[in-house]
């Protein structure tokens, strides 16, 4: 795959004015691999596992981290596939680093919702060159797609960062809190996409977003992997 026939120049633009950018099939040939490896971090957490169990019962919501130097599928599609080329482009970048990859699993009838939020106030890197590819490796119809606040990255605001149950994750922080995205929806721009197996999201760190529960009858399963 040539990755400059998916990482154009009106696909740089789209990303560096929105924040966030589907880009179809860069991860297409990889979906075996990361569902393999999926399955064997489910079968195995780290000590970074942070999954959630409703409290009305409904299923399991999956999460892990920074399990790439031990899990072969995770840490072949950062060094052989073409996110690290695909990465620099859309930074603008003259090299791209991984920071860690990340693991998302909503089982079928999950009733959380990932809440609004940005990924920088998260992480300890504060430089303005980033990048996530959120990989699904299900099928996405778009009423449980991840969505995007197209251009939230440049409105300059770093917001409180809160644990997915919506518990605080740092005392004491006076940060500003996040908005009220489905207050607003009128007027503000949301990015969502129907999304195949290996597609990607290129999204920027401090880009809003969140995503509904999962009230299908199916897996969504997705790898986001961070870059700067």
């Amino acid at each position: 795959m040539r990755v400059q026939s998916l990482i154009t120049d009106a696909v740089i633009r789209d990303y560096q004015k929105d924040g966030a950018v589907l880009i179809p099939g860069l991860l297409r040939d990889r979906v075996a691999s990361l569902s393999q490896a999926v399955e064997q971090n489910m079968a195995a957490p780290s000590p970074f596992e942070r999954s959630y169990k409703p409290t009305d019962g409904s299923a399991m919501f999956f999460q892990d981290y920074c399990n790439w130097q031990r899990i072969a599928g995770f840490r072949d599609a950062m060094f052989e596939g073409p996110m690290a080329e695909a990465a620099a482009l859309l930074m603008s970048s003259r090299s791209a680093r991984i920071f860690h990859e990340h693991v998302l699993v909503k089982e079928p009838g999950n009733s959380m919702k990932t809440p609004w939020h940005q990924d920088q106030p998260y992480y300890l890197v504060e430089g303005r060159q980033s990048v996530s590819f959120w990989v699904p490796l299900d099928p996405i119809p778009r009423e449980i797609a991840i969505e995007y606040v197209a251009e939230s990255h440049r409105w300059g605001r770093d917001f409180r960062p809160q644990r997915f149950d919506g518990s605080a994750l740092y005392a004491g922080d006076d940060a500003e809190t996040v908005p009220d995205v489905e207050q607003e929806r009128d007027r503000l721009r949301i990015l969502g996409w129907q999304m195949q197996p290996g597609d990607a999201i290129a999204f920027d760190f401090r880009c809003l977003h969140g995503a509904p529960a999962n009230t299908t009858a199916n897996r969504r399963r997705a790898v986001s992997f961070r870059w700067v």
